[in-house]
């Protein structure tokens, strides 16, 4: 019975994209050839093992590198070898906003820019006021005889319009080849002790995703396809949108609406409306999400951000929950 209440509130909560335990990230940059970039990240966290007042330690592991060659004033190339996410290749147009939500619902976009793909190569292209970016991802898992791979293809365009408004669009085509009868993917991060593959505490997006069954070579390629809308009413205040188009299925989508001051300054504040909709064979469902918060800056490095955040399933209250989330920077 424990364990049951254990795995409904997990499910509760990760189903509402809250985070629970402490989660930390460092990030090794450094300069090549002037204008070229080497970086690598490493994560560690601590989650919850049994309970919600019983933490597991994770050891600190290699997320992520990337090389970013700068080519030209127009075009830039970037090589993924480890970690690679459809984030780390598109066009945010405010990314020293992203990830200033108060749930991973409203912080991150679309769910399919937080898709772990293993390894990836992009173009991304700047013309007057469109900027286009396009990148290849290929994964794999080595199965108890043989060895699948899936490839995938993502794709941005961004477009400056008036009044200091950012059109995006972007798609993800999903094209398995794979060649064992059961694969499950694990987003790769290399143990430091080990060099164990771990799962990585970096934040993604949950979002509704059928049961696994049996995969095979007759695997049918899917999609997703998103359109996201941010404006800058001012220097510090933003508004933004977008709506997600899962699997190819217009009756399956994600959605969220944001406003948010995110001043620098002792004081900011947030709200965010989210929600989605979709079916899968005889089920169906839908949830719908508002959270608020205020941020209050405790100098420049430290920040504490208490809210809160209310979560509908089906049209009925699944939780309400008061939230305090800070964050440190070194």
């Amino acid at each position: 019975m424990h364990d049951d209440e254990f795995l409904q509130d997990s499910e509760a909560l990760s189903q509402a994209g809250i985070r629970t335990g402490i989660n930390s990230r460092f990030s090794v940059e450094t300069t090549v050839r002037q204008n070229d970039t080497l970086v690598a990240e490493f994560v560690a966290s601590e989650k919850h093992k049994n309970d919600l007042s019983d933490l597991s330690e994770c050891s600190l592991s290699l997320a992520k590198v990337s090389y970013t060659a700068n080519v030209c004033d127009w075009l830039s190339a970037i090589a993924i070898p480890v970690g690679a996410q459809c984030r780390d290749v598109a066009l945010l147009t405010n990314p020293s906003h992203q990830g200033k939500g108060l749930t991973d619902l409203s912080s991150f976009g679309p769910p399919l820019l937080n898709e772990r793909n293993g390894s990836a190569i992009g173009l991304m292209v700047k013309k007057a006021n469109v900027v286009a970016s396009l990148a290849q991802f290929v994964s794999g898992q080595v199965g108890s005889s043989r060895v699948g791979h899936c490839f995938s293809m993502f794709g941005q365009v961004v477009c400056q319009l008036p009044a200091r408004t950012k059109l995006s669009l972007l798609g993800l085509h999903q094209a398995p080849k794979l060649s064992s009868e059961h694969v499950h993917y694990v987003a790769p991060a290399i143990g430091l002790g080990d060099l164990v593959h771990h799962p990585s505490p970096e934040t993604t997006v949950e979002a509704y995703t059928p049961p696994l069954g049996t995969i095979s070579q007759e695997n049918v390629s899917t999609g997703s396809i998103a359109v996201m809308l941010e404006s800058e009413l001012d220097e510090i205040t933003k508004i933004g949108g977008w709506i997600e188009m899962k699997q190819s299925n217009p009756k399956h989508l994600e959605w969220a609406v944001t406003i948010s001051d995110d001043s620098e300054d002792s004081f900011g504040w947030g709200v965010s409306l989210n929600g989605g909709l979709g079916a899968q064979g005889p089920q169906s469902w839908n949830h719908f999400q508002v959270e608020s918060y205020m941020k209050f800056n405790l100098g420049k490095r430290l920040n504490v951000k208490p809210g809160i955040t209310t979560h509908i399933l089906d049209g009925k209250p699944r939780m309400t929950a008061f939230m305090l989330q800070s964050n440190w920077f070194l």
